[in-house]
């Protein structure tokens, strides 16, 4: 699927900074434990979402050919002081503008190295657009607050994350993405009941024995999961319950809980 132009994830990179910085001032406590992320505090998922921002600035900024391990990035764990919202802001606002401006010096085309998919900056400004994305879901559901996202924004996040598990059934050793592959073709059908935008929000997920494929559209599946866009996103990346009152699930229930259990993001 065609993704979004370059500009426009630098946009939402720095749209979702803002918005990510909002929860961090909004006097919610720092010290509560992430639902969607139960190992982090909110304060330790800031610090986590701005590390792997000022890592991707760093690999872009300096047209890295191989990985940049953690010690080598100045402030990759965020300010000194722990439980000062005002210092976790001060960082995180450096940090969005240090990488929005280096991805856009950059432009999409510019070598670098990543770990799946096309090795440029272009690679980079589309993950960490819907690594913040998904993140500034976990710190809102932390925080207790209402959580939107663009539907082109949430649209290309379940694209991206299906190549990435399409790159990871390629990958030898990926044995939780090689567990997907099926000795009868099964299918998931991903329905957005809003569609806002008109952005086609529907997806056919096919699991087959000679690997995983799928496209946009409209089709009778082994299962279907539908509910606003969203919501969708939310429960695809499992930051929804599929018992939640806002989703409806038609057919192999068993498929799509198999589904999310071997496609954990890390």
């Amino acid at each position: 699927m065609t993704s979004l132009a370059h500009e426009r994830y630098c946009d939402e990179i720095a749209l979702q900074v803002g918005q990510l910085r909002a929860v961090v001032t909004s006097g919610a406590d720092l010290a509560v434990t992430v639902p969607t992320c139960p190992d982090w505090t909110l304060e330790q998922l800031v610090r986590h979402t701005g590390g792997a921002l000022r890592w991707v600035e760093l690999l872009v900024r300096t047209r890295a050919q191989e990985n940049i391990p953690d010690e080598e990035i100045p402030l990759h764990g965020g300010p000194e002081a722990e439980g000062d919202a005002d210092a976790l802001d001060d960082w995180l606002a450096e940090t969005g503008r240090m990488v929005v401006d280096t991805l856009r010096e950059a432009g999409p085309d510019t070598g670098v190295w990543a770990w799946a998919g096309d090795l440029n900056s272009g690679f980079w400004a589309r993950r960490m657009a819907h690594e913040i994305t998904v993140h500034r879901a976990d710190a809102t559901l932390a925080a207790g607050l209402p959580y939107e996202v663009a539907p082109e924004v949430a649209a290309d996040a379940i694209d991206e994350w299906l190549e990435i598990l399409v790159w990871a059934q390629r990958v030898e050793g990926d044995k939780d993405a090689a567990e997907l592959r099926s000795s009868g073709r099964r299918s998931i059908h991903l329905h957005a009941t809003d569609d806002p935008a008109g952005v086609n929000a529907e997806w056919i997920i096919e699991l087959a024995e000679d690997g995983l494929a799928w496209h946009r559209g409209h089709e009778k599946a082994t299962v279907a999961l539908r509910g606003t866009l969203t919501d969708v996103l939310l429960a695809f990346y499992r930051r929804l319950p599929l018992d939640s009152e806002e989703l409806e699930i038609l057919g192999d229930r068993e498929l799509l809980e198999f589904w999310l259990e071997k496609t954990s993001f890390g």
